[in-house]
């Protein structure tokens, strides 16, 4: 009977919502490309990330198994230079979205592990403030592609 009680007292706790409390719904990452480049240069992704949920998400960080290295990065241009830094989070609002695109927001995909073919896909794991990962797959696209369908 105790059993009993306790499985009936979960199952009243995980469907109130109290168990998740806090804990936001998964972005969805629509549009995701990698401008990949001849030889050794850096490649770089791109996606628009849309949070559906009711609380701000943080991407700190990424990584690939096809890269040795991925990072957050922002290009701007002031005065007519352009510049590029690596950013520590990317904020995607609640209910809202972020753009990654050539000119703003991207990741830095360093030292790819081998030769990354045009029309392939990456997958590309996202990481959260709150330690949540996500996967993406990125479709490779060559060094004059301005988008995913061109």
């Amino acid at each position: 009977m105790i059993t009993r009680l306790a499985l009936l007292a979960l199952v009243a706790w995980a469907t109130s919502g109290l168990a998740h409390a806090g804990v936001s719904a998964p972005l969805q990452v629509h549009d995701a490309w990698i401008r990949v480049l001849p030889g050794a240069l850096p490649n770089a992704g791109y996606a628009i990330l849309t949070n559906p949920g009711n609380q701000e998400v943080k991407l700190v960080a990424a990584r690939s198994n096809a890269y040795a290295r991925v990072m957050l990065h922002e290009s701007s241009e002031s005065g007519g230079i352009s510049r590029m830094h690596a950013v520590d989070h990317l904020s995607v609002p609640a209910h809202g979205s972020v753009r990654l695109a050539p000119g703003g927001y991207h990741l830095m995909l360093m030292h790819a592990v081998h030769p990354v073919k045009i029309g392939s896909r990456v997958t590309i794991t996202l990481r959260f403030a709150d330690g949540r990962t996500q996967d993406a797959s990125f479709l490779a696209r060559p060094a004059n592609a301005s988008g995913v369908n061109d």
